[in-house]
């Protein structure tokens, strides 16, 4: 008979939007014990997933899942990375943007039967300023949001929604000089994000193309916009449509180097950092192992249920752009219509 896996879960009682108090039981029902032998660690406080991962890595143990939101899955997933140990991911936050580009359930229950599948994959991840990511970093706007969404009382694609409608028009753009394989180049932009996943999460797709096995990164620059262009912004954002928008541009690199003239925010996988005027990506290719789903290993680039409810209205943003007064309170008026179908 073959040799028992080893399975440790670490739970963060007190991240993401889900109480869990119930999940220690539910893997004791659900797991296959034929096959793994398991234990569950609670985290107390900033920083102790990594703590417990790192020594679970040290003890040789098959899987370490994380049980939590974003922050979790970036802290266990850190201390993963070039081990024989493997990431296993319950999510139970608000953005859950690795396990939705890995096409894992939402649901705990059929997490834990991915689990049981044991279906193992290299996956690669990137690192920013000597900080891993697996999803996406940025600059510019795309860390002053996550600023805005980590101060933000209320989670989910409403809240990212209403931040980016709301501070995107005072946002003034920088410029960036962007070295690549291909030379140096200058560019105005309103953000600089780097993907090595297709969302940041909650279904808002920055790099819908993006895949976690080629070697590279997608680069998304978005160039300076006026306001009535905000609300086709945000709605090409959930609708997997970024890359038709002409305010964006893209490409895909192993590495690059940014430079700006003033210190600022920079965020990896949506956990934001003031940092210096020089900022170093790349993706460390095929680094890190994830218990994957045996019937979807990635996103296939669809729209899911959600997005095709909205579509009907973001298709149709330009008649209502149209319809509406051209007195200085359009632009608010265009936002409260798309806030107000997004929360019907």
């Amino acid at each position: 008979m073959d040799t028992k896996k080893s399975i440790t879960f670490i739970i963060n009682p007190i991240s993401g939007t889900q109480n869990k108090d119930h999940i220690p039981s539910l893997i004791d029902e659900l797991l296959d014990k034929t096959r793994f032998d398991y234990d569950v660690r609670l985290t107390e406080y900033r920083g102790h997933a990594a703590e417990l991962t790192r020594q679970c890595a040290a003890e040789g143990r098959d899987i370490v899942v994380a049980v939590g939101g974003d922050g979790t899955v970036n802290e266990v997933a850190r201390s993963l990375t070039h081990t024989q140990t493997a990431l296993g991911v319950i999510p139970c936050g608000s953005g859950n943007g690795l396990a939705r580009h890995l096409c894992l359930p939402m649901d705990t229950a059929k997490a834990l039967q991915i689990i049981n599948h044991c279906q193992i994959e290299p996956f690669d991840y990137g690192v920013i300023n000597d900080l891993p990511f697996f999803c996406t970093c940025g600059i510019g706007f795309d860390a002053f949001i996550s600023l805005k969404f980590a101060e933000a009382g209320k989670r989910g694609p409403v809240t990212y929604v209403e931040n980016v409608l709301k501070e995107g028009l005072k946002y003034r753009p920088e410029t960036y000089e962007i070295v690549d394989d291909s030379g140096i180049h200058h560019h105005k932009a309103f953000l600089i994000a780097c993907a090595n996943a297709s969302q940041y999460g909650n279904n808002a797709y920055i790099a819908p193309g993006a895949t976690m096995r080629d070697g590279m990164m997608d680069v998304i620059i978005m160039e300076p916009f006026d306001a009535l262009e905000a609300p086709q912004i945000a709605a090409d954002l959930f609708m997997k449509t970024l890359g038709n928008n002409s305010k964006i541009k893209t490409f895909r690199t192993k590495s690059l180097h940014i430079h700006r003239h003033h210190p600022g925010a920079i965020h990896y996988d949506g956990d934001p950092i003031m940092t210096g005027t020089d900022i170093d990506v790349h993706i460390e290719h095929l680094g890190i192992n994830i218990v994957t789903n045996p019937d979807a290993t990635e996103d296939s680039g669809q729209p899911n249920q959600v997005l095709n409810a909205f579509s009907d209205f973001f298709n149709n943003i330009n008649n209502v752009r149209e319809d509406i007064s051209k007195s200085g309170r359009r632009i608010q008026a265009i936002n409260k219509v798309l806030l107000r179908k997004l929360r019907n």
